[in-house]
Formats: structure tokens, sequence, C-alpha cells
């Protein structure tokens, strides 16, 4: 989503080079071919384009040596392999690339995609409004992966940055650098010491291990197959490097199902690794025909089903919550293709103040958002995507103190938690924002840290695993706040005690939002009432018509007649979808 000026950009994720192109928007149509391209390779080679294209393709278990074989055969230039996700990146002429999709061997062939970065402005004081003591909890012996554009050593890290691999020169190791300046602000949010600002500035996990992943440049682009090796790495390694959690503040447009993206895909590896993985939303809330707020805006890797994915929350510059309303620009659900129901949660992210890398773009070309001499305030949904990798990493610090530092909470399990007691977030009119706008609701610090220090992890499937009964309301800034109490699971909602117990849901190996079976003591979709609050028509962000369409203009979704348990759309049959080319240039990038 781009914006008059870089005061009003308010984003940070990464997208696809073409971001600002009209004819981005065709890349979230709903026309599903029964090709093996995602839609914009689709679209290149449908148009006869002629030249090369870098692809990322996967390939069926045991295919990836004759494949790859294969293509350097025909003189193909194989810059990666994806062991992970089953994939190789490939250069090859763009006529040849629907006759390689052809082959049995062949899942999936996506575009390359580029990816960028931008930021905006504004203060205040961050643990203090997630009802955190100055001090403590603070992700102690908990370990970050940032896949950034860098992160800039100084004493806000200390001895805290472990390690650092620039995947934009091959995935070397590397002295810690940051030419384009968010990876620095990103990590500060996360692990911040706050030691440049008297600890005004401290970040959510100021104790915890961060490990640098380049994979931007000094001007904030950078490629999806950089993106996947960083997680690949990170992945392999995670045991040596202590690895806990992976941010991802990027993402590019969804232009196929999150089953064959290789970027979401990867993202999946990871969590079933047991590493807990939070993404940005991204920064497409406004549809830019309208002004007004806009649905299907998610971004890719954000569609990963067992992702954290995080939408921002503006704080009104007070540490008290009962005033936060969710940031116009932050991205709604659902998901493109999938149509999937995202965000999980919300989280501060207007105006975060976090440290600055000195020399890096975003700090030299834009003196009005320094903070002092050594802070910028940026804004976007991936500020408030590194508040939630800190607010995990509190999660595992309380539950592994309690119960065991060789053993823990699953991904699953943390992100139960996060969303049990996150706080709902309403409206200036008190009206609470729906699902599809604010996930389970706003991000709770303090109550998840309270929870997760009372859940015991050794305890055996189906069985109660609350040790002490938790309250299920948090005190911040004098204002009592009331747990959501809510578990988004796929496209339908829970009420009650479900985190109580340890349910084959939070297994390690499970996709959030599968089918699974469910102990009896879970009453799923009473609670939904989404269809009533969603306005579609004029409201959809991306092009013609969404996943569901019959003939591009028109959406058919189930109603509760159909299935009481799902995520109701509303009674949509025939409303008009159409708002021509969703994307116009006005001057940045997200």
């Amino acid at each position: 989503m781009a914006f008059p000026s870089l005061r009003h950009v308010t984003a940070v994720l990464v997208t696809i080079g073409a971001i600002l192109d009209p004819r981005f928007a065709a890349a979230q149509s709903s026309e599903r071919s029964s090709s093996k391209l995602d839609s914009a390779t689709s679209d290149r080679v449908k148009h006869g384009d002629e030249g090369r294209l870098q692809v990322i393709v996967r390939v069926r278990p045991g295919e990836l040596t004759n494949v790859t074989s294969q293509l350097r055969q025909k003189g193909h230039a194989i810059s990666h392999a994806h062991g992970l996700i089953n994939a190789l990146t490939v250069s090859m002429p763009i006529d040849e690339i629907e006759a390689l999709s052809r082959q049995s061997s062949v899942l999936s062939v996506s575009v390359d995609a580029v990816v960028t970065a931008d930021q905006s402005d504004s203060s205040y004081t961050l643990r203090s409004t997630l009802g955190l003591p100055a001090q403590s909890p603070a992700g102690n012996r908990i370990g970050v992966a940032v896949v950034d554009s860098g992160i800039e050593p100084g004493p806000e890290f200390g001895d805290r940055l472990v390690g650092f691999y620039d995947f934009t020169n091959g995935g070397r190791t590397a002295q810690p650098t940051d030419g384009y300046g968010h990876g620095t602000h990103v990590a500060g949010i996360i692990a911040g010491d706050g030691g440049l600002s008297q600890k005004r500035y401290r970040g959510v996990a100021p104790k915890a291990r961060v490990t640098g992943f380049k994979v931007l440049d000094k001007n904030g682009t950078g490629l999806t197959s950089d993106v996947i090796s960083a997680i690949e790495y990170a992945t392999e390694h995670r045991d040596s490097l202590g690895i806990d959690i992976i941010n991802l503040s990027l993402g590019h447009p969804i232009y196929e199902p999150a089953a064959s993206d290789p970027l979401v895909q990867a993202v999946e590896a990871a969590s079933r690794a047991g590493i807990v993985v939070v993404t940005s939303a991204g920064n497409y809330g406004i549809n830019p025909a309208t002004g007004l707020p806009g649905y299907a805006g998610v971004v890719s890797p954000a569609n990963a089903p067992s992702a954290i994915t995080v939408g921002a929350v503006k704080t009104s510059d007070t540490n008290a919550r009962l005033d936060d309303r969710v940031a116009p620009y932050s991205s709604r659900g659902p998901t493109w293709y999938d149509g999937m129901a995202k965000p999980d949660l919300v989280a501060p992210g207007q105006g975060l103040v976090s440290v600055a890398a000195l020399g890096s773009t975003l700090y030299l070309n834009n003196p009005d958002l320094r903070v002092g001499d050594n802070y910028l305030s940026l804004s976007g949904t991936s500020m408030a995507a590194a508040v939630v990798s800190g607010a995990a990493a509190l999660v595992l610090e309380a539950n592994r103190g309690a119960f065991s530092w060789t053993a823990g909470l699953t991904p699953n399990a943390v992100k139960a938690i996060l969303q049990f007691s996150a706080v709902r977030v309403r409206d200036e009119h008190g009206s609470p924002y729906d699902e599809l706008t604010q996930g389970a609701g706003a991000v709770n610090p303090a109550g998840a840290v309270d929870l997760a220090a009372h859940v015991d992890p050794s305890q055996p499937l189906s069985a109660w695993w609350l040790t002490n009964a938790v309250p299920t309301e948090t005190v911040v800034a004098g204002e009592t706040l009331a747990w959501a109490q809510n578990i988004i699971w796929g496209n339908t909602t829970s009420s009650g005690p479900v985190v109580y117990v340890n349910e084959p849901a939070w297994g390690q190996n499970i996709v959030w939002g599968n089918n699974i079976v469910w102990g009896n003591n879970i009453v799923w979709g009473n609670n939904i009432v989404w269809g009533n609050n969603i306005v579609w028509g004029n409201n959809i962000v991306w092009g013609n018509g969404l996943v569901g369409s019959v003939d591009g203009t028109s959406i058919v979704w189930g109603s509760a007649e159909d299935d009481p348990s799902f995520i109701v759309w509303g009674n949509l049959q025939g409303a008009e979808m159409s708002i021509g080319s969703a994307l116009t240039s006005s001057g940045g990038r997200f």
C-alpha cells in the first residue's frame, strides 16, 4: 500500500518489486488455473514474454536430484537448492517454463519474488502499554532469528547478537551490518536493551539472543529464494544456534494457494521443526479506490496456517489500552485463494521507537523519523510482528523457567496461549472489530506470561495441563482488561477453557486449522458474528473478485445454514466485488 509521503507510509513488509504496477491486482484474481504455475509466472507465459525468469520449482520427494540434473544439462543456472521444501531456484527461458511444469515430477513453479521494505514515525513507551514491568520478564535464554535487512551491532544488543549470515551473498557468515536499517529496528523492538535511552526504549524481550539473517540490501530489496534459504538454515541449525523464534517482518503478494507457495511451505516446515514463526500481515488494509477499510489484503507468508500472523494497532501514544484502535493500513483477512481467517493477533505497530542503524538508508535519508541520536520511530505491521516475537520469547521463558528448559511448548501451543490471553480491540464507537480485522485480539504479554507459567507441557494428551487457576484479566495502566478467551482455528473459533487441556491440536506436527479430533469440552462456532460486520463489494482490496467467485464479479460463500461451525462471511451470493485496479502509485511502497 502506498501513501503520499514517507511520513505516512506505514509498513515494512517485503513485497513484489512490481507492487506499484496496476497489473499487480491481477495477481490476486480468484481464477484458479489447472496449471502448476503461480499467477505471476502464468501471466508471463500466457503473454508470450521473452527472456528469462527466475523461478522456484517444487518437486516430488526423491526427484530433486533428477530435476536439477535435467535443468543443468539444458544450461539453466540453478542458484539455490531448498532441501527443506524439496525445491530449487533456477533462471530459465520463459518459453520453457510451461513444459517444465507439465512434468509429473514437478509440483509447482513460482516466481522468485523481489522483496522490499518501507516505514513511518511517532513515539511512546512500549513495555508499559504491554503491561510489563521495567525489568522482567526479559526473554532470558530465548533465541530469535531476525530475517530482514541485517542488524547493526552496538550496545543495545551487546554479546546477545550471537550470529550473522548474509543471504544476499550466498548465506556466508559475515560481520553484522544493516545497510537499510529495517532489520535493526525490528531486532530492537524484540530485544533491544534500551541502554542508549536510559531504558525508555527497551525491547519486549531485552535479554533474548538475536541472530541476524540478511536477505534485503541497502535499498530494502531482496529475493524470495534468499528468504527461503535463510529459513532453511535457521531450521536446520536451530539447535546449534539456539533459535526458538523466527521473525519475518516481510512478505510478497499472494500469487497461489498456500499449499503450493514455496515461502509458505518453508514457514510450515520451520513450524513443524518446533520453531515459532511470526509474520507481519501486510499494510494493505485500505482500499485505495474508496479510502475505506478493505478486506483480503493479507500477503505471503502471512497466509501460512501455522504462522502467528500479526496486524497493527495504533496506541494513541498512551499506555492505556482502551483507546487503542486497529490501524487502517493493517491488512485484513481472509487470505487470497484459500479464504483463510487471518490475522491471528494484532499488536502495537504505530510510531514504535527502536534503535537505529546509524549508517543506514532509513536513518540518513529520513531525519524527521529520528528520535534523539540513536533511535527511529517507524510504523507498520512489521513493527507489530516484532512485538509479538518478543512476547513469544517471554512466553517460552516463563514456561521453561516454571517447568523444564529441555522441553517446552510447541509453536501451536504458544500461538494458542497468545490468542487466548489477548484483549479485544474496539473502534471509536465501542464496537469490537471483527475477527478478520483483529484476529483473536491484541497481544497481552503480561497475561500470556502468567498463563504460560501454569501450563505443564509434560502432561499427556487430552489431560488437564493447567497446574493452577489463573485470572482471565490483566490490569494495564489502571484499566482491567478481560481476556478474549478465544482460539481461531482455521475458519472456526472457540470459546471456553480450550488451552487448559493438552489437546492434540497443540501437537508439533499439526498444521494449524486442519481437522483434528477435539475433546468434548470444546464448542466451536457459537460466538461467530462475522458477516454482519463486513461490507463487501467496494471494500475488497485486491482485484475484481475473491476466492470462491463464479464469474470474477460475484462471490458465493457458505452461510450459517450450511455449517454453523464455519465462519460466516455473510450472505454474499451475487455481491458485487468489482473495484477495478486496486493499486496505484502515489510515491511509496507499502
